[in-house]
């Protein structure tokens, strides 16, 4: 599992250079052929990454509900993000993943409950999920990558 974690946490360091080398402007730009912007992509990896792990498994969220409200899967781009917002996402970047490290002992011994992803798989374990997320986080920052040309 430490392997995935780090994987995430390079990933996650990949997006935090995101959020310092764009202006809020660019943050919200959502280019043509897009459905969501670079900011809506970044929350939405950390809110999915509560939801797989930790509610799954039945313990609480690091991350509010109205995070939940407005980044999980399903959703679109509301609104702009405030810079006090984006301050939030930065620290939730690298503190879900930190705390995250820290209850793997209480997390991989949870009940988990059985999820079938859209993309095919179906998760059976704390273990299935994080190797999961890690797949899923490399889709989004493929998208932000892609978004970056745009602007």
């Amino acid at each position: 599992m430490k392997t995935q974690l780090d994987i995430t946490r390079a990933n996650r360091t990949i997006l935090l250079k995101f959020l310092d080398q764009f202006t809020l402007a660019q943050l919200h730009t959502v280019p043509t052929g897009f459905s969501n912007n670079i900011i809506w992509n970044i929350a939405h990896v950390i809110v999915t990454q509560q939801l797989l792990v930790y509610k799954l498994s039945g313990n609480d969220l690091m991350v509010s509900q109205n995070l939940v409200d407005r980044y999980r899967k399903g959703t679109k781009v509301e609104g702009p993000v405030d810079q006090e917002e984006v301050t939030l996402i930065k620290e939730l970047l690298t503190s879900t993943i930190d705390t995250t490290e820290k209850d793997m002992d209480m997390l991989l011994n949870a009940t988990f409950e059985t999820y079938p992803t859209s993309a095919g798989f179906t998760l059976n374990s704390v273990k299935d999920a994080i190797a999961f997320n890690t797949f899923h986080e490399g889709i989004h920052l493929g998208y932000i990558l892609a978004m970056k040309k745009s602007l």
